[in-house]
């Protein structure tokens, strides 16, 4: 019997997904009929007017949120029995650190929790802090770093579970373009180092074509999948890639696609 190969299994298999919030008036669709398929080592960003579903999607594969019809699975599981195993890693929008741990002890938190002993979590903080950046700053405050310091260690406590799939939602919107662009190369060297199949929310059309192996367009609520684009850009990526032209083709699509999504909702 043939197997699927590495690069292509899902890692999120998503088939004609609705969800639909209870309101006081009356009820409101999120997100309708959804169809999506996220393959092993995809760098997948989700993008779209406010409002659209984004997040949701994102809450619904990582089973905070419950769809009302259709089928979702995370690594061949249903995203509960995905949360159970840990089988990912998520990233909000705030890093949510405690101020009164350390870094490493805000990383090594969700390890205590699980009750891995105390040499396995120091070896695993240590290890995703030299990851992303931050070695040498084990024993700092959060209130001692600065805000995009703090995300990446809010992306190393995500890491430390050793996930397959790591999700984050607009991790750098609140940050200054300038520490954005700085993380948003990290990102994509972190990506490609450890392999990690990544579903990424953001508002950003350059950032996203910067990060992204698939750019999936959103439409205004209800959300629905409006395109999904193939970002064919070389793998290793530099900031000075935004201005060729295969760069500013693919972001004139992304472009258009937001358009065309807000034609349909007049």
């Amino acid at each position: 019997m043939a197997t699927t190969p590495a690069e292509n299994r899902p890692i999120v298999d998503i088939r004609t997904l609705s969800l639909i919030f209870k309101a006081a008036d009356k009820p409101v669709t999120a997100l309708d009929g959804i169809d999506l398929r996220i393959n092993s080592g995809d760098f997948v960003s989700l993008i779209g007017p406010s409002g659209c579903g984004k997040t949701t999607l994102l809450r619904v594969i990582a089973d905070l949120e419950q769809p009302t019809s259709g089928d979702i699975t995370v690594n061949g599981l249903t995203p509960e029995a995905a949360r159970l195993k840990r089988a990912y890693g998520y990233v909000f929008q705030a890093p949510a650190l405690y101020p009164w741990r350390t870094v490493e002890r805000n990383v090594t938190l969700p390890l205590e929790i699980i009750g891995l002993d105390k040499t396995e979590r120091q070896r695993r903080s240590a290890q995703q802090l030299a990851l992303v950046g931050l070695a040498g700053f084990e024993k700092k405050f959060p209130w001692q770093l600065s805000g995009g310091m703090q995300q990446r260690v809010s992306i190393a406590r995500a890491l430390a579970f050793e996930p397959d799939l790591l999700l984050m939602d607009e991790p750098f919107g609140a940050l200054d373009e300038i520490t954005r662009d700085h993380l948003n190369s990290q990102l994509s060297r972190l990506w490609r180092t450890t392999g990690k199949t990544c579903v990424f929310v953001t508002h950003s059309i350059s950032e996203a074509v910067f990060l992204s192996t698939r750019i999936v367009v959103m439409s205004p609520r209800p959300g629905r999948i409006l395109d999904v684009i193939d970002c064919d850009l070389p793998r290793e990526r530099s900031l000075e890639m935004r201005e060729s032209q295969r760069f500013q083709d693919i972001a004139a699509r992304v472009r258009h696609g937001l358009a065309e999504g807000h034609s349909y909702d007049e």
